[in-house]
């Protein structure tokens, strides 16, 4: 058998080595997603409440009626105050009696804006970008699908000459 080389079909190596590097590439991405949207949930953007901060009347701790004996009446989670960069710890008291003042006042210690509002503006002020994003990352992904059959169909030809 010295001297002689199989002249079947083969996989190719090349489909195969760019298979894992797409792979690669999209699991990198996913990083990138993950923490674009880590980043987004810490961000907040003048954020409270999906509408507003008056959404928090939905909650029973939160709510602004009579009836609620509640500590946290007419407030808003921490998590909706405005950061002072002065200081270090996080006032965790930050969101109460909060709503209780006028809009005006409730700017300076809370962000009144609803997430979903922000999340929609930032969107078309954006989107071009999200847009360009989203189709180069489809056309990528349908060009592996298609790297993808071709070696599929290379490994049934190797099979089949079996």
């Amino acid at each position: 058998m010295s001297g002689k080389h199989y002249k079947g079909p083969e996989v190719s190596c090349c489909i195969k080595y760019f298979i894992f590097g797409f792979n690669v590439i999209f699991w990198f991405l996913g990083i990138t997603f993950l923490g674009i949207g880590l980043w987004a949930w810490n961000e907040k953007w003048q954020c409270c409440g999906a509408f507003g901060a008056d959404d928090w009347n939905l909650n029973i701790y939160f709510n602004c009626t009579d009836s609620n004996a509640s500590r946290e009446r007419c407030g808003v989670p921490f998590s909706c105050c405005t950061k002072d960069p002065a200081e270090d710890v996080i006032n965790t008291q930050c969101g109460y009696d909060a709503r209780q003042k006028p809009e005006v006042d409730q700017q300076i210690v809370i962000y009144t804006k609803g997430c979903v509002p922000q999340f929609e503006k930032w969107l078309q002020d954006n989107l071009t970008i999200v847009a360009g994003i989203f189709i180069g990352i489809a056309l990528l992904q349908i060009f592996g699908i298609c790297l993808a059959q071709n070696l599929v169909s290379d490994i049934e030809a190797v099979r089949a000459s079996w």
